[in-house]
């Protein structure tokens, strides 16, 4: 097939009018309506409905639509690709992280990564929810799990770990408890999920705990680390948290540090036509040594 009639087809489903679609292209109407009549015509099938106000996919073009949309985006991450083969690293870079550690680690960091490539103009997008990167709603991810996507290359980043947190204040009132058993007598924070989405695997993982799942009842629960994390500081009970987001905070303790909590593998995600963008690897490298220096 005619690359240039796949290129205005694929503007027209974009656009949903000639019209629009010509502006796009500078190309008059009429001149798209012959590309895209030559196109059917070739395929020997309707790709658009025709109406008074606009034009819509056929179930056919729907098909082709979704299959030139790939390839596009395909080539404009392969034109990026090959432009910063020689040139110092600039651009948008869009970057998916969970709430929590986006909020609360990763945007302290960026004022010292935006010094030092100032001419790249990054997007931080703070989403428990999995982005899907073959679409370019994000450049690159950090998650907590391995992603289901495919056509993606995912890389081992860090390891964080959880601990359980109260604050000294809480632990004056109502003691140190000395094993698992004690903490029948205190008050128990857990996170409440919303539509299966966690901010990590296993975030509940203190009520798993064999021996602790008959015995153990949170208190309070809510669907945010942050608000667990202020519940923490502000008294209200116990909670399992990982490190990084109780990281130098004070007046906080860990309680139990010898339970055998998970460590969570966070992972360096982005699609395959990316994997020599210069934007991908500096950040990595970045990321990767502010992990290491922060010993969390």
């Amino acid at each position: 097939m005619d690359w240039d009639k796949l290129r205005v087809f694929h503007t027209v489903g974009l656009h949903k009018s000639l019209t629009r679609a010509g502006e796009a292209l500078c190309l008059s109407q009429s001149a798209i309506s012959r590309q895209i009549s030559s196109l059917e015509e070739k395929l020997g099938t309707a790709l658009f409905h025709r109406h008074a106000r606009g034009l819509t996919l056929t179930e056919h073009g729907e098909i082709l639509f979704r299959t030139v949309s790939e390839m596009v985006t395909k080539l404009e991450a392969t034109e990026i690709s090959l432009a910063e083969a020689t040139l110092r690293p600039k651009g948008p870079f869009r970057i998916t992280v969970p709430v929590t550690f986006g909020t609360l680690w990763l945007a302290s960091q960026m004022k010292e990564y935006s010094d030092l490539y100032p001419e790249i103009e990054i997007t931080l997008l703070c989403e428990d929810r999995e982005l899907d990167l073959t679409k370019r709603e994000a450049d690159a991810a950090i998650r907590f799990q391995p992603s289901r996507q495919p056509d993606l290359i995912q890389v081992s980043m860090m390891k964080l770990r959880n601990s359980l947190y109260a604050s000294n204040d809480y632990l004056r009132q109502h003691g140190v408890p000395a094993c698992l058993e004690d903490l029948k007598h205190h008050r128990l924070l857990a996170f409440e999920g919303v539509g299966n989405i966690l901010p990590y695997p296993q975030v509940n993982w203190l009520f798993d705990l064999e021996h602790a799942k008959a015995a153990l009842k949170p208190s309070f629960k809510a669907n945010s680390l942050i608000a667990l994390r202020t519940m923490v500081k502000q008294g209200m009970g116990i909670a399992a948290l990982p490190n990084y987001l109780m990281h130098r905070t004070r007046h906080i303790s860990r309680v139990l540090e010898d339970l055998p909590a998970p460590i969570t593998e966070a992972w360096y995600v982005y699609p395959v036509e990316l994997k020599n963008s210069k934007r991908i690897k500096v950040f990595r490298s970045f990321i990767t040594e502010k992990i290491a220096q922060s010993n969390f």
